[in-house]
């Protein structure tokens, strides 16, 4: 294309560069009339370089009144040195490189016709495998949660697909190049010192680069007009922006914002209220929002509930759910994993396995697998060992032919046929220690008044708690909930009134939320534990670590080294090892994976004491508490029965479980008792386990097969 024709296909007195309002603050002084008479001038005729130079000089224009003085004009070209203008154009090169490589990928066939497909991926982390050949798929409709134990590499997917990480070997396959692809972290990407509605125009990164550039090149336009080479370049420059800045319409991200501020639950009022004076929860709804306002075409959630408080999680449930877009998270909350996932993916030992359904489906249906696994197995070593003592048998004599035959039948069984044991991570148990029976008064709140500044806590609130109680405190974020344990642990002293520990043996043991935060990162995983731990015995003190997942190698680590999960399972194991006969838990499942949570509950469930904790897990506390206490109104509402009697007489509480439990009847498959089960249903099932048992016999020939080969 001609500079001419440039010129005249840019409309730079559109409204894009003096409508918007992001652009009202400053605008630019372009000569818009100077550029038609360059145009006309050159379709005219093709000038030598003298005639251009002419030309050039001519374009002076002074017999009419410039819009800047010549001294501004003349400053803008010194401040416009060569380094400044090349600049321009480094970004828009590597921008064209992008889109001439993602076109390229484009135009290659894609196996898959929507969302995203992982294949054969496996990554090695410092000589660790943690994914090996892991395959499975997120499609359009569809909300996969990946699930594991900590360390099983369910973010390092979340972290591939989002391009964030290079798998070793293997492919992630997208229905489309230019896919949006957004990921909500653990920690919420926000900043406390913008205002809401800053916070929300933040997502627009895009479109404001492209503000910023146009800008920047209008004024180097200014300053170009008598090197017509210069303002070729620039005027390819500002088409590239100009067609980039169709797609990202720039007068419609207030009337975006304005919509979605709502939807979340916020007020026009909360517009300028600063991000910091939210709490975790509001902050989280933030950074979802500003992915959606992006609307991407494939969601990754890791972690989203931790933090949250009941009311929020159900919020989230609700509105993830409205939400067309595919959806791939990570989340240890087996409430929120059975409201929201059509799929489960499970990885264990580098090797992922795709079950249908949600969390309580995938349990029932990952049983259902393993028993027929199981059976396909048990029934080919009785292959196995039938056809070893058949060689015995005829090893000697006239049958030798026949026993070299068998064996040959028995090698080939082994090397391609062979079914492996399904494997089954060993559940951890353990008890916490206890020191004796307590009194039967372990805690009284009489008359409490507590608050921070202005803000009051707690007024008047009472609260008497006897020997082995298991109880939940309830409320929402910023309630006192935190702050109440404090006080029963002396941290804190009250403004009036009095929180009292039991006379009579009352050993209280306290897991605060941030625990894993206050670990010594110079200290060894041995040490920290063994600093804490009375009358153990240094094996014992391994054999709990084991337990917990620290293998041997791991002992020596610096604490610095550990991931996140693992600073929560360490700080839980420095917990676990002191006697007590009152637990005072603060938020205990943050963290951890599901089966620890179900180590936990077990311990609990065993322990014989006092127990008092706050937990949003709604699982959690429907295993293990038989008293509720809810914190409202600055004061302690008593439930005298199990979170099932809270729902009860909690009348708003209970309408919206008894939603989500008809949500999950809906969904749920109908299974009838084995012994209940007709005829047909039997020999249905029967079909099953034979199809598994084929199953797993081509995959383990396929598996020999490929050994071979390599």
């Amino acid at each position: 294309m001609g500079l001419a024709s440039k010129i005249q296909c840019i409309d730079l007195r559109s409204s894009f560069f003096t409508g918007s309002a992001l652009f009202e603050a400053r605008k630019t002084s372009v000569r818009l009339r100077s550029l038609p008479i360059v145009a006309a001038s050159l379709i005219q005729t093709r000038r030598s370089a003298d005639d251009i130079g002419k030309l050039s000089t001519s374009f002076n224009l002074r017999s009419r009144k410039p819009r800047v003085s010549a001294v501004a004009v003349e400053t803008s070209v010194t401040d416009n040195t060569v380094e400044d203008i090349e600049s321009l154009f480094s970004e828009t090169s590597v921008d064209q490189n992008k889109q001439n490589r993602t076109k390229k990928q484009s135009n290659g066939a894609s196996s898959v016709s929507s969302g995203v497909r992982l294949e054969n991926i496996s990554k090695t982390y410092k000589g660790m495998t943690v994914l090996k050949d892991v395959s499975w798929e997120v499609k359009k409709g569809e909300k996969v949660g990946l699930v594991g134990v900590n360390g099983a590499g369910k973010t390092t997917q979340l972290r591939i697909i989002a391009g964030q990480e290079e798998p070793d070997s293997g492919n992630v396959i997208k229905a489309k190049s230019n896919m949006k692809i957004a990921f909500l972290t653990q920690e919420f990407e926000v900043s406390p010192r913008r205002t809401v509605k800053e916070e929300f125009t933040s997502a627009f990164e895009e479109e404001m680069e492209i503000a910023g550039r146009i800008e920047k090149v209008q004024k180097a336009l200014e300053s170009s007009v008598e090197d017509l080479t210069l303002m070729g370049r620039l005027l390819d420059e500002l088409d590239l922006l100009q067609r980039r800045a169709q797609a990202v319409d720039l007068d419609v991200v207030q009337v975006k914002i304005n919509k979605m501020m709502p939807e979340l639950g916020f007020s026009p009022e909360d517009s300028d209220r600063l991000v910091a004076s939210f709490s975790s929860g509001w902050q989280m709804r933030m950074s979802l929002g500003k992915i959606l306002l992006q609307e991407p075409d494939l969601l990754l959630l890791d972690e989203p509930t931790n933090h949250l408080d009941l009311d929020t999680i159900e919020w989230l449930e609700g509105y993830l759910k409205k939400q067309d877009v595919p959806m791939v998270m990570i989340s240890h909350d087996r409430a929120f994993l059975d409201q929201l996932c059509t799929k489960i993916v499970e990885t264990d030992m580098g090797v992922s396995r795709t079950y249908m359904g949600n969390y309580s489906e995938y349990v029932v249906a990952k049983a259902a697998w393993i028993e027929a696994q199981n059976a396909a197995w048990e029934k080919q070593q009785k292959q196995i060992e039938h056809t070893k003592d058949m060689i015995n048998r005829l090893s000697a004599g006239a049958n030798a032919g026949r026993a070299s035959s068998a064996e040959k039948k028995l090698e080939k069984l082994k090397e391609d046929e062979q079914i492996e044991k399904p494997f089954q991570r060993k559940q951890m148990r353990f008890r916490f220690p206890e020191r004796g029976r307590s009194g039967r008064s372990v805690v009284t709140v009489k008359n409490l008044e507590f608050g921070y500044g202005d803000k009051v806590l707690f007024k008047k609130a009472n609260l008497n708690i006897e020997r082995g109680e298991k109880i939940a405190i309830l409320g929402p974020n910023g309630c006192g909930k935190s702050t109440l344990l404090k006080l029963i642990m002396g941290l804190e002293k009250p403004r009036g009134g009095e929180v009292v520990i039991g006379e009579h043996n009352v050993l209280p043991n306290y897991f605060e939320q941030n625990q894993a935060e206050a670990l010594d990162l110079d200290k060894t995983v041995l040490e920290t534990v063994e600093e804490v731990a009375e009358d153990w015995r240094l094996d014992d003190i391994k054999g709990l670590l084991g337990r917990c997942n620290f293998k041997s190698d791991m002992l020596d680590r610096k604490v610095s080294l550990l991931s996140g999960g693992e600073k929560a399972r360490l700080a839980f194991c420095k917990f676990m090892v002191k006697p007590s006969t009152l637990l005072v838990l603060d938020e205990p499942t943050n963290h951890l994976d599901i089966p620890s949570k179900e180590m936990l509950e077990e311990a609990i469930t065993a322990y014989e004491g006092t127990i008092i904790t706050v937990s949003h897990d709604r699982y959690f506390i429907k295993q293990i508490v038989n008293r509720v206490v809810e914190v409202k109104g600055n004061n302690l509402q008593d439930y005298a029965g199990d979170y099932n009697y809270y729902l009860e007489k909690n009348l708003d509480a209970r309408q919206r479980e008894l939603e989500r439990e008809a949500e999950l009847e809906e969904k749920a498959p109908k299974i009838k008792a084995k012994s209940k089960m007709s005829k047909a249903e039997k020999e249905a099932r029967k079909k099953q386990k034979m199809m598994a048992f084929q199953h797993a016999k081509a995959k383990s020939k396929g598996l020999k097969n490929a050994k071979r080969w390599n």
